[in-house]
């Protein structure tokens, strides 16, 4: 899922919940029925119990606004000084600082474990679903379905509806907790269906993954994606730098073939944000400008190439490594 920024999330789910149960006409409602059905027959075949698919597709029902909502997706241009006020408020730091030493010793099990710092995963947390207040309030199958059934993307949906179909049968959540946002995204970790199966995990051994409403399960979730996407806990994210007058604009980028080692940024003309020298150390990195040469650059290691594996924004990726250096510092 491409991650909406935090505020127009909450006013997707506004508009979602004020949805009555019958706003589509008969004739939506009755072809969104028939392509239950198919997918039931279809389903059927593919090995799934037709008394299962029957309870899960009871209550299914076509959200418009779900498709109106991923039609009209707000835009709004914003820097990413604007962002990182907006993602990452002097409050949201706080509550992160205090979060972490509430789960300090959960937390030290799953960094242990996984490799993964805890100031990492809170800020990861954090970002996702303001520590597990914002998790979306929508029935997942008939937000996937209503997707599916649109058309326009409607392999995509119909794997994450399968994905779908087997979190419930494996026995994770119950039907009436399987909530998420319009487009499907699930939990504290906010996880698509597929992201689910593969990096979901059963921390505690209650034989249930359980990101809606277990800490430590959403920690090692979290924790398991970062690892498995190449992670490293002896590395942090990145940091500010500036430029020397006429430097090459053109090695900026994410490409890993324009990684260089800082002592080669060096050499280039990259210096720290208060101008000295870069440390003398053999990491590589990556130089990224958001927002051209005029804002904010970064030089950013491996572990935030991991982080565009789970969101490939940009600002998404600052704002995190930018949280999990307040919740270091404390404030």
């Amino acid at each position: 899922m491409s991650r909406l920024a935090f505020f127009i999330l909450i006013i997707t789910s506004v508009l979602l919940l004020l949805e009555p149960a019958n706003a589509q006409a008969d004739k939506s409602q009755e072809g969104f029925e028939r392509y239950i059905q198919s997918f039931k027959e279809e389903a059927i075949v593919k090995g799934y119990d037709a008394s299962f698919l029957d309870r899960v597709f009871t209550d299914a029902t076509f959200r418009q606004r779900v498709v109106t909502a991923d039609k009209n997706q707000p835009e709004r241009k914003l820097t990413l000084d604007t962002y990182l006020a907006t993602r990452v408020p002097d409050w949201k730091v706080q509550q992160a600082v205090d979060l972490l030493h509430k789960h300090k010793d959960v937390l030290d099990k799953v960094e242990k474990k996984f490799g993964v710092q805890a100031r990492f995963i809170v800020a990861l947390w954090g970002n996702e679903s303001n520590f597990g207040k914002i998790m979306g309030k929508y029935p997942v199958i008939s937000s996937l379905t209503t997707m599916a059934y649109e058309g326009r993307r409607e392999a995509m949906f119909k794997k994450q509806l399968y994905a779908a179909l087997d979190i419930l049968q494996q026995g994770h959540i119950n039907q009436e907790q399987f909530l998420g946002s319009w487009a499907g995204a699930m939990g504290q970790s906010q996880f698509m269906p597929t992201s689910f199966l593969h990096y979901a995990y059963d921390f505690d051994g209650d034989d249930k993954k359980d990101i809606w409403n277990n800490p430590a399960d959403v920690f090692a979730s979290i924790a398991n994606f970062l690892k498995t996407e190449g992670w490293s806990d002896s590395a942090t994210w990145g940091r500010q730098v500036t430029l020397i007058p006429g430097f090459d604009l053109s090695l900026a980028g994410l490409d890993k073939s324009k990684m260089r080692t800082l002592q080669q940024w060096q050499a280039l003309g990259v210096r720290k944000y208060d101008g000295s020298s870069l440390p003398a150390v053999n990491v590589k990195a990556s130089l990224i400008m958001p927002d051209g040469e005029k804002g904010r650059i970064y030089l950013v290691y491996n572990n935030f190439h991991t982080l565009m594996g789970w969101n490939r924004s940009s600002y998404f990726g600052v704002s995190v490594g930018y949280l999990s250096d307040r919740i270091k510092k404390g404030s």
